[in-house]
């Protein structure tokens, strides 16, 4: 599937949300307002479960619906596969998470990987989804009977770009507060979200090829997507004190992301 460019300009626009937000580090203080930062979770946790069913999901079963196939199967399966390829990675891959001591993944020498890449790691690991998400729906958007129009795709794609906002902003103002420089924090945090310009290419390239397989392709990345959410963004945003902040952003999130993919899917 050959990919010009204005095709290119959208699927870079959830990266072009990432780093949007990490220029924050250039206009906020060093550490992000407690409050603030379970807003912006909560947030994107509720723009990523919507994206996840409207975007993926519901399309992954239609298309196999119009294909008179089982029409839950793919979803099933796909779903299963995302949840288990993104635990594979989150226990394979060395990452620290922003709020933890402990690194996580496969066990590496003290002082070997610094805090700073595993921390990068972590992010880059859980925008994996994301790129791949807007590829597969483009893909699918591509294909006459997928039930996925070019809006819908364009739709996930500004979702995915406002919860990346806030995202880019949680990466670098902690990056900056362990000590980088504000242009270093700044770079680390558009470097996490350049893989997903390269998965949405990537997933384009591979549903080419794979057509039949594509309703499975949509819920595997619906998988990982709630994986991500399950696992980081709403644990984060419920700790503490406040968390009913987290809990309204994330209806916002969630409503905001529904009525883009409905009024223009």
């Amino acid at each position: 599937m050959n990919i010009n460019t204005s095709e290119l300009f959208v699927l870079a626009i959830p990266f072009m949300g990432t780093t949007l937000g990490a220029a924050m580090v250039f206009l906020l203080k060093d550490n992000i307002a407690p409050k603030l930062e379970k807003l912006l979770l909560g947030f994107a946790s509720g723009v990523m479960i919507a994206a996840s069913v409207w975007s993926l999901l519901i399309p992954s079963i239609d298309m196999q619906k119009a294909r008179n196939g089982v029409a839950w199967l793919p979803a099933l399966v796909g779903f299963l596969v995302g949840i288990a390829f993104l635990l594979l990675l989150d226990t394979v891959i060395p990452h620290l998470h922003l709020k933890s001591t402990e690194p996580e993944g496969i066990s590496v020498k003290k002082g070997h990987i610094s805090k700073t890449t595993m921390m990068l790691f972590a992010v880059t690991l859980h925008n994996i989804p994301e790129g791949m998400s807007v590829g597969v729906a483009y893909a699918g958007a591509a294909l006459q009977g997928s039930g996925i129009s070019t809006a819908a795709a364009f739709a996930l794609a500004i979702g995915i770009a406002i919860q990346n906002f806030p995202e880019g902003a949680i990466i670098s103002l902690p990056l900056r507060s362990e000590g980088n420089k504000r242009s270093r924090s700044f770079a680390l945090g558009v470097l996490s979200g350049a893989v997903e310009p390269v998965g949405a290419i990537l997933a384009i390239a591979l549903a080419s090829i794979v057509t039949p397989i594509l309703p499975y392709m949509l819920a595997f990345a619906a998988g990982a997507m709630i994986y991500v959410v399950v696992e980081e963004l709403i644990p984060e945003a419920s700790e503490g004190e406040h968390s009913n902040l987290g809990t309204i952003a994330f209806a916002i999130g969630f409503a905001l992301m529904m009525m883009l993919d409905v009024a223009l899917g």
